[in-house]
């Protein structure tokens, strides 16, 4: 039997009645269906789930496989279950809510095979729900986790090269009930040779159910602390301590925990507001440095900062000017070179919170008039030029020493 191009793997639980669609969406792409193998997995399901599956693999004209299970509590069981059946080139993770623009298959197979490339994300929409919006706006043939955004997209609906996943033996963390396929992704990034984006089409509808039991959606704030400290684990023990680890950190600091510690923070009790910096403190001891602090937006960076020097006093006084919806005064400084933004506790020495951590990075500086961006840089240009004035003298000084 000819392998196939690409293997669509369905983990579905309690799909109904969104699975109609999504398995509508399968039979409609492009790509000739015999290069198109379907691995679906009912998870315990006690809606139809099992049975809409099973009369789509009697109806098309697909070679489909379906495997019912005891529940097992998240979505990584069924998508290893589905994995390990797998024979195709490439494996897509489609979720059973969810579903694929038409040509979607066909257009990553070729992009994937064109390019050489591991991993292939399509552009997604959303459909009641918002997806991530920082890796679009143009197509990409190849790039990478470094020189791109795509470390903001880490969900497991994707294009991945089958070899790459079994080369590394690569699976779900079926420990994790939220952010399994952030490692997964993360992973796949680091490892692949290569990664293309399809900018110009969209290749998958990502649908929020009215129900509201999106997984991404359910789930004690402890799991999201699991869920940071597995991928800072990943990141730390796949790069060593510097600007690309750094670079890659920020991303769990930013989408893991800082909406831990955002407006719902006001609403939670005493009790888990000390554990929530008792959860943060070892990984901001591990993994907060100056460079990511960089990274972040002044606002951010600030909460960041009151978490780890375990000061819940400063986070609530940031958290309070956030609700009264105030902004900051900007204040410019060295001939409109620099911006600080005065947020609570600014230049209060009894706080003593350095003047640094206000201090607006070019891209959140560009907003405030008179701004001149590239000063600091021309500074440093200058200052350079001006060391090197004096090496020509410096060097006749050596040379006959030297000769000598």
């Amino acid at each position: 039997m000819t392998q196939p191009d690409v293997t669509v793997v369905i983990g579905a639980y309690e799909a109904m009645p969104y699975l109609v669609e999504c398995l509508a969406s399968v039979e409609a792409q492009t790509l000739d269906h015999a290069r198109i193998e379907v691995i679906a997995v009912d998870d315990g399901s006690t809606d139809g789930t099992g049975e809409c599956l099973e009369a789509f693999a009697a109806r098309v004209d697909m070679p489909v496989t379906v495997i019912r299970q005891d529940n097992s509590g998240g979505p990584s069981g069924p998508r290893n279950v589905g994995l390990d059946k797998a024979t195709g080139r490439y494996v897509f993770f489609l979720d059973a809510d969810d579903r694929l623009g038409p040509e979607a298959l066909e257009r990553m197979v070729a992009m994937a095979d064109r390019n050489g490339t591991d991993v292939v994300l399509g552009r997604v929409e959303g459909i009641n729900r918002k997806p991530p919006q920082s890796m679009w706006g143009r197509t990409l043939e190849r790039t990478d986790v470094w020189s791109s955004n795509i470390k903001f997209t880490l969900s497991a609906q994707k294009l991945f090269r089958r070899a790459l996943l079994n080369r590394h033996s690569m699976r779900f963390d079926e420990s994790l009930w939220t952010g399994e396929d952030a490692l997964f992704t993360m992973e796949a990034y680091l490892r692949a040779d290569g990664v293309s984006l399809i900018d110009d089409y969209t290749c998958y509808y990502l649908v929020g159910r009215e129900d509201g039991k999106h997984v991404t959606k359910s789930g004690s704030y402890t799991l999201r602390f699991d869920s940071a400290r597995a991928l800072m684990t990943l990141i730390a023990d796949m790069l060593p301590p510097g600007p690309r680890r750094d670079m890659l950190m920020v991303r769990p600091f930013v989408v893991t925990l800082l909406p831990q510690f955002g407006p719902k923070y006001l609403k939670d009790s005493e009790q888990v507001r000390r554990h929530k910096f008792e959860l943060a403190k070892p990984l901001l001891e591990a993994y907060w440095t100056d460079e990511v602090a960089r990274r972040l937006r002044v606002e951010e960076r600030l909460r960041m900062h009151a978490v780890a020097e375990q000061r819940p006093e400063l986070l609530l006084d940031l958290l309070e000017f956030r609700r009264a919806k105030k902004e900051p005064e900007a204040l410019l400084e060295k001939r409109g070179r620099r911006v600080y933004f005065a947020y609570p506790h600014f230049r209060d020495t009894a706080a003593g919170v350095p003047d640094a951590l206000y201090l607006a990075e070019p891209r959140e500086a560009r907003a405030v008039p008179g701004y001149r961006e590239g000063g600091l840089d021309s500074f440093m240009r200058r200052a350079v030029r001006k060391a090197r004035r004096t090496l020509p003298s410096r060097s006749r000084d050596v040379r006959p020493a030297a000769a000598a």
